[in-house]
């Protein structure tokens, strides 16, 4: 699916390279939160994310791709979740989410197209839903040749994830390296 700007929304998984367990480690998510998974694919850090914030906590798992998104709800169906919220939307939009209401939000694999395609400013959608204080972590493939990801033209470097999350009041809380092919940078939002 193309986004308003051009940019190829493709909807691919990445659970063969990413491990759910360890981006939600590293994003330090906890029992009772309201995460987001901004541009969840078929949702496999969602699913992780449903056990990790336990039957007080709620996810909400936001693509713009249709088909991700069935996936999604039949795995929530054969597992019987309860705690997960799939829903089609476009992340460059404003989320059909209350102002405010998440603890933390995660956008894995998806800002490096925002940037090469121009949607970056879209960024303040998840401004809103954050609640003062909250966390959003980007995780991304690393500015390298490697035989998995975009190519190393559109990708970012955690430097420039961290000026892009500054823009937008958040104050970078860590940056490091995870699994073989990724980092991750979170950014304490002070709004």
């Amino acid at each position: 699916m193309v986004g308003k700007h051009g940019h190829q929304h493709h909807g691919k998984s990445s659970k063969d390279i990413l491990s759910g367990d360890l981006v939600l480690e590293a994003a330090n998510i906890k029992n009772g939160d309201k995460f987001l998974d901004a541009g969840c694919g078929d949702g496999h850090v969602s699913i992780d994310a449903s056990y990790k914030v336990g039957k007080d906590g709620k996810v909400f798992a936001i693509d713009i791709y249709p088909d991700s998104i069935e996936i999604l709800k039949n795995e929530i169906k054969n597992r019987n979740i309860k705690n997960i919220k799939p829903l089609v939307a476009d992340i460059t939009e404003e989320l059909p989410l209350e102002d405010n209401s998440i603890d933390l939000a995660l956008m894995a694999n998806v800002l490096h197209g925002f940037v090469h395609s121009g949607e970056v400013d879209q960024m303040s959608n998840i401004v809103k839903v954050l609640k003062p204080g909250g966390i959003f972590a980007v995780a991304e493939f690393r500015k390298a040749e490697s035989s998995r990801g975009p190519p190393i033209h559109i990708r970012i470097s955690p430097e420039e994830v961290g000026d892009i999350l500054k823009k937008y009041h958040f104050e970078v809380v860590d940056s490091y390296e995870i699994g073989e092919y990724h980092y991750i940078v979170r950014g304490l939002l002070n709004k």
